[in-house]
């Protein structure tokens, strides 16, 4: 074996998109031409020319949800493609290259305790209905961290992630794997990427003069600093959506170049198995790959009115729930399974609730648990992302948020549209001067112009 081990991570993944009142279908998105809308831009450009090339074969990955289900229906041959690279990567070595995420993308440290275990828990159930078997490792959207993160992960079975140089303290030997130790005591392994060599990657892949070039200049060089294993850890769509055609960039420095800069190119699971950690590191807290001080970004009023109206959610699920004698969040937990289609709705109170809950009480029951749903999904990070409130991500959320409102009222009888509506009046766009209030007139118009389609005569 080399001396020096060699690893590309990517993180592969779209925000939701689509129609949350008529299951997520997605329509046409203005600026995705000549494609009908991103989705299917991204998967052509990037996800299905990558997979076509082998590059998931020999990467390290994780691929989001939202994107994932919608190529599970309109782009089959690219989804079964990226779940054969993982079983072959088993056939050849023993352990998979594929990696879990929380559902929805949501910042975790930022997210409630019961959120975080969660989100965190329908990664792992959808990683192992897409993949068939369970993640050894878990990607942290935007790399956001903090120690009950780190222990949420731990206490589902997850046994490392990733961060960046900025976010940690001790990391003297190259990517590592390190021991992070928790606040249960138990311990949890983290690579560590190169933050200089991945940023470069992401940003200028374009003016680097090619993967030769770039492995000669760059990587031979660091093999000097005696550390073992470089990982470098990206958007995974810097290769072909970002930067047209680039996934040959990746393909030529993994399957050649690396090799002939004196490295051996491996996969984040197969490295633990063969080199588990023998040192230790602290994390800095609430930090992510963009904002190694803070999270500030994800801050703000209208984190706030979402939080407020969770609350109410919650509480009104859970009076329900209690109503009917079943334990709530263990039923929630199993509820991803309908999503998926594993279970029926009935099938899921059957197994997870009990037998004699009557229909209506039952439909309540599944209408609220769609609204958690949606009440979770509404916190996905690139509604908060951006400087600027008025955006399709931002709406986005807020549509999922009126899609909570309207099955809790359905179940409940409780309209909590008024108090989300005051709420989202004290959230103003710094460019257009819009509130979030004038945004969720805009989404229920939306809304309404559906549900008039719908009704309408065929």
């Amino acid at each position: 074996m080399n001396a020096h081990a060699f690893c590309v991570h990517g993180h592969f993944y779209q925000p939701p998109r689509g129609n949350p009142f008529a299951d997520d279908e997605l329509g046409v998105e203005p600026g995705a031409e000549p494609y009908k809308n991103f989705n299917e831009k991204a998967t052509f450009t990037c996800y299905t020319p990558n997979a076509s090339l082998g590059n998931f074969d020999v990467m390290s990955f994780n691929i989001g949800g939202a994107l994932f289900r919608w190529m599970e229906r309109h782009a089959p041959d690219t989804s079964r493609r990226i779940i054969e690279a993982d079983r072959r990567h088993r056939e050849k070595w023993g352990v998979g290259n594929a990696l879990a995420q929380p559902t929805h993308h949501a910042i975790l440290p930022l997210c409630a305790p019961r959120d975080q275990q969660l989100l965190v828990r329908w990664g792992v159930i959808t990683f192992e209905h897409r993949f068939g078997r369970l993640p050894e490792g878990m990607w942290l959207p935007d790399l956001g961290v903090n120690l009950s993160a780190l222990q949420v992960l731990h206490d589902n079975g997850i046994q490392f992630t990733i961060l960046g140089q900025a976010q940690v303290n001790g990391a003297n030997e190259g990517a590592g794997p390190y021991w992070v130790k928790l606040p249960s005591g138990d311990r949890i392994a983290v690579y560590v990427r190169d933050d200089n060599l991945s940023n470069t990657l992401a940003f200028s892949i374009h003016h680097l003069g090619g993967a030769g070039r770039w492995a000669r200049s760059e990587l031979a060089p660091w093999r000097k600093s005696g550390a073992r294993l470089l990982l470098l850890a990206v958007e995974g769509e810097t290769f072909g959506y970002h930067h047209p055609g680039e996934e040959h960039f990746l393909r030529w420095l993994l399957t050649y170049e690396a090799v002939a800069a004196g490295f051996e190119v491996t996969t984040l699971v197969r490295d633990l198995r063969d080199n588990p950690p023998t040192s230790e590191i602290t994390i800095q807290e609430y930090t992510a790959w963009n904002s190694a001080r803070e999270l500030a970004r994800w801050r703000g009023a209208l984190r706030d009115a979402f939080d407020r109206l969770a609350g109410r959610l919650d509480d009104l699920y859970l009076v329900s729930a209690q109503a009917a004698g079943v334990e709530p969040w263990r039923l929630r937990e199993n509820y991803i399974r309908v999503r998926l289609g594993q279970l029926t709705g009935e099938q899921l109170l059957q197994e997870y609730g009990h037998r004699s809950i009557p229909p209506a009480q039952a439909r309540a029951l599944l209408n609220l648990l769609q609204a958690q749903f949606h009440r979770q999904r509404m916190y996905t990070s690139a509604a908060f992302f951006y400087d600027d409130l008025d955006r399709a991500e931002t709406r986005q959320a807020i549509a999922d948020a009126v899609c909570a409102i309207r099955l809790n009222q359905a179940a409940t009888n409780i309209d909590l549209s008024a108090a989300f509506r005051s709420d989202l009046e004290q959230v103003v766009s710094n460019q257009s001067g819009r509130t979030g209030a004038e945004i969720l007139d805009d989404v229920l118009a939306w809304a309404e112009q559906i549900a008039n389609a719908q009704r309408a005569p065929s």
